[in-house]
């Protein structure tokens, strides 16, 4: 019993330098550029549509982030919709997804949104938009510019390494 006390203890101990570790904020800075996919609803299939339409974009995604500064960015979003449409028709005939969809750049409106402890307020912001349909389910989103979605790409792998924290702590449980 002293043995599974001092292993939960040490557990908890990791699992809160990890969580202080990844509660390192990155703030979207004014001058900025976001990215947004706005599924028609949260049926599962439109929200398992959201996620296909990002990943079939996603080369798209990392071309236009590796931009120098905020002008090439805008250029290389310009050039980049036709492949961004191209992309995703593919996607939903491949998928029989009857839905319709609009990639837009320019002023449009974000909601407030809390990401990791940090209120980004509600307003107009440069930014690239797809709308799927009604565009009215929970949506995806990242910053373009400066390069923000691959930060969270790369942030994924703390939950896995987290999940597997959690199965050696589950291991170790049911041997006792």
């Amino acid at each position: 019993m002293k043995k599974a006390l001092i292993f939960i203890a040490l557990v908890v101990v990791i699992l809160f330098s990890l969580n202080s570790k990844t509660n390192e904020y990155v703030i979207v800075p004014n001058e900025s550029i976001r990215f947004r996919i706005i599924p028609n609803s949260n049926s599962i299939e439109d929200i398992f549509m959201k996620e296909k339409v990002k990943e079939s974009i996603s080369n798209v995604i990392n071309e236009i982030e590796t931009s120098e500064n905020i002008d090439e960015t805008r250029k290389n979003i310009i050039s980049s919709i036709p492949k961004v449409e191209s992309s995703i028709d593919t996607l939903f005939i491949e998928n029989n997804y009857d839905k319709t969809y609009k990639v837009k750049y320019g002023m449009n409106y974000f909601p407030e949104k809390i990401y990791k402890g940090v209120k980004y307020p509600e307003g107009n912001y440069e930014s690239m938009v797809v709308e799927i349909g009604n565009a009215s389910g929970d949506n995806y989103w990242c910053v373009l510019f400066p390069p923000l979605c691959m930060i969270e790409a790369e942030e994924s792998e703390d939950i896995e390494y987290k999940f597997f924290i959690s199965e050696i702590i589950n291991k170790f449980l049911k041997r006792n």
